[in-house]
């Protein structure tokens, strides 16, 4: 019951930031509102309180820039930044690592591989109005993944070491090949970079209804391991001494947090550090109880990554940065410090 309460406690304070957030996300770019105009845009759609808005000073294109341009992008970044969050606690727990994250094994070099064949060799393809360059992405990731799992796979038994050095190596390899294929597409070059870098230009909410299931979905059923994620990290052995299949759960939550990845990947392009710097900092914040960290790492995901794309989209407006530069400019200081309190620990 303390748990609940401390969760409860934890959520409301983040999905409040959030929400705020999402509010003056919306009141800034090329047409500026203020803080107050933009609230009223959006308390006029809920039922109940728009009888109490006065919304006739506002101007009808307004509500056309707010809904149709900036919601879209907006609710997609904060998903993508929920995705990247959730699987890195995912990651982190399975590898009892706090420098753990969604890259890790090859999802993100699995993703720009195919990017680069949907965006430069198979493109026209779309199955449910998904782009060859989103449906591609999310092939590679998946792809990826689990060809390095079974490399790494003995007897039904994965080995921690062998996962990191099988997905160092096909992210070398695969980077290697993209590459190659650049050469010879030079006048496409800038395009793939822009994707390379992370963005989310071209967010839509057709994007946002067909990856926001899926994700959904996923984050849901990794949610009930969690107990068993706590356990883990007292060790394998104790693990399984406390009635835990670690081997199985181990596989299905690495599964599952790749997937979760792949489907954000897809639609953004490669945005690093999120997935590394948030479950940490929470960790900081919250504990190391996976079933308080879970879901407080996940709303400050979606913080993290909204507050980054604003930044991206607004600082040299009308010019926009990708968005995967600013959390790197955020992200690298962090896990720099990581990499020396580690070293410390060492010695």
């Amino acid at each position: 019951m303390q748990d609940i309460k401390r969760t409860i406690k934890y959520l409301l304070i983040l999905i409040l930031v959030l929400f705020f957030l999402i509010i003056f996300a919306s009141s800034i770019g090329s047409a500026d509102l203020s803080f107050k105009d933009t609230a009223k845009i959006f308390g006029s759609y809920i039922p109940g309180i728009n009888n109490f808005i006065n919304i006739d000073n506002i101007q009808p294109q307004y509500f056309d820039i707010i809904t149709r341009i900036r919601l879209p992008r907006i609710f997609i970044s904060i998903l993508v930044g929920i995705a990247l969050a959730s699987s890195g606690v995912i990651f982190q727990g399975i590898f009892r690592n706090p420098m753990a994250d969604p890259y890790i094994i090859g999802v993100s070099a699995g993703a720009s591989f195919g990017a680069t064949i949907g965006m430069l060799v198979v493109t026209g393809i779309r199955i449910l109005n998904i782009s060859s360059v989103s449906l591609f992405a999310f092939i590679g990731a998946v792809s990826t993944t689990f060809l390095v799992y079974n490399i790494s796979r003995v007897r039904n038994k994965v080995s921690v070491l062998t996962l990191l050095l099988s997905g160092v190596a096909l992210s070398a390899l695969l980077s290697s090949v993209n590459s190659f294929i650049l050469m010879f597409e030079a006048h496409d070059l800038a395009k793939v970079i822009f994707w390379l870098m992370g963005g989310l230009t071209s967010a839509s909410w057709q994007q946002f209804f067909i990856i926001c299931p899926v994700i959904i979905i996923f984050l849901i059923i990794s949610s009930f391991f969690l107990n068993d994620l706590n356990i883990i990290s007292l060790g394998d052995e104790r693990a399984t001494q406390l009635g835990v299949n670690t081997e199985n759960v181990k596989r299905l939550l690495l599964i599952l947090a790749s997937l979760i990845a792949a489907a954000a990947v897809s639609v953004s392009g490669i945005i690093g550090f999120v997935g590394l710097i948030t479950p940490h900092i929470l960790r900081l914040i919250v504990g190391p109880d996976h079933k308080i960290l879970y879901p407080t790492s996940a709303v400050a995901g979606g913080i993290v990554l909204l507050f980054s794309d604003t930044i991206a989209r607004t600082i040299l407006s009308p010019r926009e940065i990708p968005v995967g530069i600013i959390t790197s400019i955020i992200g690298v200081p962090f896990f720099l410090y990581l990499l020396i309190r580690s070293k410390k620990r060492i010695f």
